[in-house]
């Protein structure tokens, strides 16, 4: 018997944290098939975990950050080149401490601070066009409350 492909769409949903201090950005060089990237810290939304959470759980584990969330900048819907649709649910964050001697996720190179410039200054060593979107939209003022991104029990 041949099973029934299930027609909902279902993308992939991800966190991204920014986080600025002292006009640089937080972000992590990861290695990606082989080359080296720039993101924010990300990643996916893990079953029984919320969006906070989840954005607040991979800032720690990619870039040593401990963080506090202090408002949402938006969700945004991708499609990669290979097919793959996303949806990015992006928080902008203060940084709060930094466990300088964490092992960092797989795949992890390191994290660094960047001016936006230096980040925006060349577009094909980001992961996505979703790292460059994000920063610009925080930079432009794109703040909403963290009211709008709610876990119901």
């Amino acid at each position: 018997m041949n099973a029934v492909p299930d027609p909902r769409w279902t993308p992939r949903v991800t966190v991204a944290t920014v986080v600025v201090e002292g006009g640089r950005v937080l972000l992590v060089e990861e290695r990606i098939d082989g080359r080296l990237v720039l993101n924010q810290p990300a990643g996916h939304l893990e079953p029984g975990e919320s969006l906070a959470e989840a954005a607040l759980r991979e800032t720690l584990e990619e870039s040593g950050w401990t963080v506090r969330l202090t408002d949402f900048i938006g969700v945004y819907q991708w499609t990669a080149p290979d097919g793959t649709a996303f949806l990015r649910f992006a928080f902008a964050a203060t940084p709060l401490a930094h466990e300088a001697a964490r092992a960092l996720d797989e795949g992890i190179v390191r994290a660094l601070w960047l001016t936006p410039a230096e980040l925006l200054a060349d577009p094909a060593r980001l992961r996505s066009p979703l790292v460059a979107q994000v920063v610009q939209d925080f930079l432009a003022g794109q703040r909403h409350s963290l009211a709008l991104v709610r876990a119901v029990a």
